[in-house]
């Protein structure tokens, strides 16, 4: 399967599109630029689009007495009415998005991490937590991949990232199909990638595709999706990708040599490890695959579940935390 998906994705103005940030400056991003020919991009900087100039004076977040507020640092302006109101105005007005990356640390596009002070005074932090425009992104977008340009840098990740990225490109492509057929072939082909996810909600989105009540093709499509952003809502573990590889083994064990199987095991085991990367059983997997001309395997994403491209060779090797 070469063919892919062309996901829309929010990114934050700032990451190599335009020099606005609060300094006048643009972070180019190796990512988004790697990224850049395989999707659509959607940017803007919520900062300049309520008013504030290019430099300016920069803002911070500041607990208020019943929530917190935005203020500029240095004159003191309360910009919070204006930034919920044109968060609510712009991300009201997006359709279609499956991916968000936004600017790490951000007061506005921010996520987890920026800081949150108890005043404009000098002082440390007393919190962190979600800008003011990446944290609505959550309240509109819940299902869709959304990730800091910070946080992307980490291998496991970016993986993740990509992963749910074009799967839910694929399914928003096969929606706008509307047949049964189109969704169950939708399913048959994320079988592997959604037992590596989620194994219980891959039987769920099974007996969806199974119509046995003979529910409209609406109805099955709305009940797949909620299943299937349930199933996102987590990274694959090592041991769900390793019950996968086992699963897939199964279709070519008997044809294969004393020998081959233990190299096959020792790769697993060795990734289990952190000896090496997913990408190693994975590649041998579909050796055998296209050795013994395995179809329903070699139909599968969990093999090639984003374009290859986007995978650089620095990935190699790396652990698999997710901090």
């Amino acid at each position: 399967m070469d063919a892919f998906a062309r996901p829309n994705v929010f990114c934050s103005r700032c990451l190599g599109f335009e020099a606005c940030r609060w300094n006048g400056a643009e972070i180019p991003d190796p990512f988004v630029d790697l990224l850049t020919p395989y999707v659509t991009f959607t940017t803007t900087c919520p900062e300049k689009n309520i008013g504030l100039g290019v430099p300016r004076d920069p803002i911070r977040i500041t607990r208020g007495e019943d929530s917190p507020r935005l203020r500029q640092l240095n004159t003191g302006v309360d910009v919070t009415d204006a930034m919920q109101e044109h968060c609510d105005e712009y991300l009201g007005s997006l359709r279609e998005m499956d991916g968000f990356i936004l600017k790490d640390r951000s007061p506005s596009c921010g996520l987890h991490d920026v800081k949150v002070y108890k005043d404009l005074q000098k002082g440390c932090p007393v919190r962190k937590g979600d800008g003011f425009f990446g944290g609505r992104i959550r309240g509109y977008f819940s299902f869709a991949a959304i990730e800091t340009e910070g946080r992307l840098k980490n291998f496991s990740i970016r993986e993740h990232f990509l992963t749910k990225l074009f799967c839910l490109a694929r399914f928003r492509e096969t929606k706008k199909e509307g047949t049964v057929s189109a969704l169950v072939q939708f399913h048959a082909e994320n079988k592997l990638l959604l037992m590596a996810y989620n194994q219980q909600e891959m039987k769920r989105m099974g007996r969806i595709t199974a119509n046995e009540s003979k529910t409209s093709p609406q109805s099955l499509f709305d009940q797949y999706e909620e299943r299937l952003q349930l199933a996102f809502r987590k990274p694959a573990t090592y041991k769900a990708n390793i019950n996968v590889l086992m699963h897939a083994f199964g279709y070519f064990s008997d044809q294969l040599t004393s020998r081959e199987k233990r190299f096959f095991l020792n790769s697993l085991e060795e990734y289990r490890r952190e000896q090496v990367p997913l990408s190693v059983p994975l590649n041998l997997t579909e050796s055998y695959i296209n050795r013994f001309e395995t179809d329903y395997l070699a139909q599968q994403t969990f093999f090639h579940p984003f374009p290859k491209e986007l995978m650089t060779i620095t990935d190699s090797g790396k652990g698999r935390s997710l901090k």
